[in-house]
Order: structure tokens, then sequence, then C-alpha cells
């Protein structure tokens, strides 16, 4: 397949010439703007240094123009020399790893005795040429599936492509995580490892996945927790994450309703309707800034599809939703999802409120060489829609829209399909939650097979999205794995945890 070589040069087959970018050292100096605020909100700042990396927008033709890849590094805490560097990617697609490891440094601070922890903001996501869909996050269909006929809904949905497309610029066709893959062998090199040693959460698995795959050779220690389909279709991963994420929604409203102080109150149920009431009433009537940026209910639900899925985040979502919900006031929020801020505390750095959104429907349209023809679209497009909104009355919608909107993209790459299994590399460790709200367990168990007899998969027992930072058993040993290469038999369990769920 072009734009899969992993060599550095020209060769005489006529591979790219990459040595430029693999020559790079990272200039690491001190973080700026939100990156430092929330660095210095865990007490940590004088601990990461930020810096970037350039990657070829186009690895079949270099000459096409380079992404800046923003990254973060919190140093290592060893006395002597660390082992290397650790590479953690957050989840997504579309999460950024800059302010993630920022705001989360005590959470890593026993693997940095033996590396440097980095973690990088993938091309197109945050401060790595944010890509946008603008406000489609308002459903621009509806215009079109008022009429039956297929050429409406097919020309509202073309119409909606051309605006993602515009408002992204060159990065948004090399989105996919083939090109993010080789990304991340750029910064292994960069970082001046000879192997990657890599902790994948959620979507990170399926990049640690291809990276496998591409650069056998090269893998060091990796792990893969909450692990990500690599055969399902857009639709399927779409829905299971909407009804995983309404499950983590419920869960964090009857965490609230129990807690004094609460906004919406002391009934879970009741709180549900008020959520679903507040982002209806605020995608009809949106907040509007003094410098006259909206702030819609679809805003909304794209910062809370971040914050969910890590308990830590619940107090200061209550607080932010608190202010949103008393004062009308959305910066909290805003602060949340990385979205545009500025002002006394640093320079601003504008990434679009949709980019999380927008950078996930990319992802995954790209990885997916499926596309419904004109006639399935038509006849399916209603069906899909109840299906959505009774998996998730908050959520529905914008994980459809990804599904929907793929039709308008080129087919995506069958390399994830047809050649990530039966890696050749060093043992892998895939960790697997049974009440995963998002990676369902039947996902570990399908990618360990695919993956072949160096996947060693660690059982969960426990509830919640990825299991590193929910158990205390699955924290210890997948330390264990990437500190002294301690590897789980594999079908080794952990129970239960409630110590770490408190």
């Amino acid at each position: 397949m072009p734009g899969l070589v992993s060599g550095v040069a020209g060769d005489r087959s006529g591979s790219p010439d990459l040595s430029r970018y693999y020559a790079q050292k990272i200039k690491w100096a001190a973080c700026e703007g939100e990156t430092e605020a929330l660095a210095e909100a865990t007490g940590h700042a004088k601990d990461v240094r930020c810096g970037k990396v350039r990657v070829p927008i186009d690895y079949a033709d270099p000459r096409g123009g380079d992404v800046e890849v923003a990254m973060i590094r919190m140093k290592s805490s060893a006395s002597g020399e660390p082992r290397g560097s650790l590479l953690l990617n957050f989840g997504g697609p579309g999460g950024p790893g800059v302010s993630a490891l920022a705001g989360s440094q005590k959470e890593f601070g026993f693997l940095s005795k033996g590396y440097d922890i980095v973690s990088f903001d993938p091309r197109g996501v945050g401060q790595s040429d944010p890509v946008s869909c603008g406000d489609l996050g308002t459903d621009p269909l509806d215009s079109g599936l008022g009429d039956q006929s297929p050429g409406a809904v097919l020309t509202e949905l073309r119409k909606a492509a051309k605006v993602c497309e515009d408002k992204s610029g060159p990065v948004l066709p090399h989105m996919g995580t083939v090109n993010v893959s080789r990304d991340l062998d750029v910064m292994r090199q960069a970082l001046g490892d000879k192997k990657l040693n890599y902790l994948g959460f959620s979507y990170g698995t399926r990049l640690g996945a291809v990276y496998a795959a591409q650069f056998p050779k090269k893998v060091g220690r990796m792990v893969l927790d909450g692990v990500d389909t690599l055969t399902e279709p857009v639709a399927e991963q779409s829905l299971v994450t909407a009804e995983g994420r309404q499950t983590a929604l419920d869960n964090f409203l009857e965490w609230c309703t129990g807690n004094p102080g609460c906004v919406f109150g002391t009934d879970a149920r009741a709180a549900r309707d008020g959520m679903v009431k507040l982002i209806h009433d605020m995608d009809e009537m949106p907040l509007r800034s003094m410098e006259g940026e909206e702030f819609t209910g679809q805003d909304v639900v794209g910062v809370l599809s971040q914050a969910l899925y890590s308990r830590q985040a619940w107090p200061a979502l209550s607080q932010a939703l608190g202010a949103l919900l008393a004062d009308g006031d959305p910066r909290a929020l805003i602060r949340m999802s990385g979205g545009p801020m500025g002002g006394a505390d640093g320079p601003r750095v504008d990434v679009p409120m949709d980019n999380m959104s927008a950078a996930l429907m990319a992802v995954n349209c790209a990885d997916d060489p499926d596309r419904p023809d004109a006639a399935r679209i038509e006849k399916e497009v209603g069906k899909l829609r109840e299906e959505f909104e009774e998996a998730s009355p908050v959520f529905g919608k914008s994980m459809l829209m990804p599904v929907l909107l793929c039709f308008g993209r080129p087919a995506g790459t069958d390399f994830i399909r047809e050649r990530v299994r039966d890696v050749k590399t060093p043992k892998l460790l895939l960790v697997g939650t049974r009440g995963d709200p998002a990676t369902p367990y039947r996902w570990t168990e399908e990618t360990a097979r695919r993956l072949g007899s160096q996947a060693v998969v660690l059982d969960n027992k426990g509830d919640g999205h990825t299991g590193y930072l929910g158990s205390v058993c699955v924290h210890d040993k997948v330390n264990g794995f990437l500190l002294y290469g301690e590897t789980p038999k594999s079908g080794s369990s952990c129970p239960v945890d409630t110590r770490a769920q408190e």
C-alpha cells in the first residue's frame, strides 16, 4: 500500500525521502497559556516541558507541506538515566494528549520512575492543526430529510462534507490512524528512542495495534488498555460509543445528585431529563460571548464527551455545569474542553469547540473502507436516527453525524482490517474491563486473536472505561510490565476494586 514504507530516506524503489523528519531533535521549553495553567493547577508546572515535531501532511508526497505536532514531556524522576520515553495516547479519536498529561501528572508519577512521560496532540487535534466542521452539530441534514428522494439527502451530506473540508484545510484527508502511527515513529526517533514504549487508552489501543503492524521491529513495551475494535464499521462503533457515553453520563448524574450542591438537584431521573432539555434549549438559543462566538448545546455535548470517562474530572464537571446553569457562564466548560481561551493567563490558543467530534469523524472515516450507496442512505437514515436517539438522547445525534458524513468522503483504508494481524513483536499487554461502557470486553478478545500469540490479555472484572486508573491491581500489573518487563500470564484477572473507585 502506498505511504506505508518505514524507511527514513529515499531508496531504489522510489520511496519518498523522509530523512529530514527522522533527523529532528525536539527543542523543549516551558509550556505556555492553557497548558501551563493546567500544569500549575496540579502543582507540577516546573516538571513539564513542551515542544513540537514536524511531520509531512502526506507521507507519499512530503513536499506537500508539514504539520507541527504539539508534544509535552514530564521529566523522569529516576536518580540515574531513565530507560527512555513512554508515549501516552489518551484516546478519542480526537483526544488532546498535551492538556491531558498536563492535568494528570500525579496519575503517571510512578511510571516516571523509569521513563520520561510524553504525550502529544495527534495531527488535526488540539494544538496540532485542529480540524473543524463549524456548526454541523446542529444537524445540517434536517432540510434534506424532509424530502424522500435520495438526491436531496445526498446533496446535504455532500454540502456538510464540503464545510468540514473548507474549515479544516489540507490535513483533513490525511487524518487516519495509519498516518498518526507514522507520526508516532517520527516522534520515537526525535526522542532518541530505539524502541517505542507505549501506553494507549481506548482509541489509543487502535493506534498502538496499527503501529505494531507497521513497525514491528520498533516495538518496545506496549500496553493497550480499553481495547478498541479493528474490524467493526463506523456505524457499529458509533452506536456502541453513544451507548457508552450515555451510561457514563447516567453514572455521573447518579453521583452528582447523591452529593450536596448538585445543580441538577437530588433526583437522578429528573437530572437526566434536565440535561436533555438544557442541550435542546441551548441548540435553539445558544449563548453568545462578547466576541460574538456561540456556545451551543452540541458544544456542551462535546465537553461531556471528553470529561465523563474520567471519574477524577467529575467534581470539576459538576462545578462547570453549575456555573452554566446558574449564571449562564460557559467558561469553565470551555476550559475543560481545551477550547478557545486567553487573556492574562497567556496567549490565545484557538482550538475549535467541535474539534474533538470533527477529529473523531475524520479518523473513523479514514479508517473505514465501507461507504453506503445512495439508496441505502435514503432507506436507512430514519431507522438509524431512531436507533441512535434510543441509545442516547444526549449523544445520539452527535454520534450519528460521523456515520452519515463519511458518505461525503473518499473510502478509507483497508490496511487496518486486512493487515493488522499476527504481529511479530515482543509481548503486548491488552487490558479489557468487563464493565467498560465504551469498549466492550469482547473487543479485547477479538483484537487479541487478531494480533496473535504475542497478545497477552489481562481480564479486569471491574467497571469503568479502561482499567489503569480504576483498579489498583491493573495499575500494579501495568507498572510491572512497563517498568520491569513482568508479563502477566495470559488469562490473568483483576478483581473488582472498590478502593480505586472511591
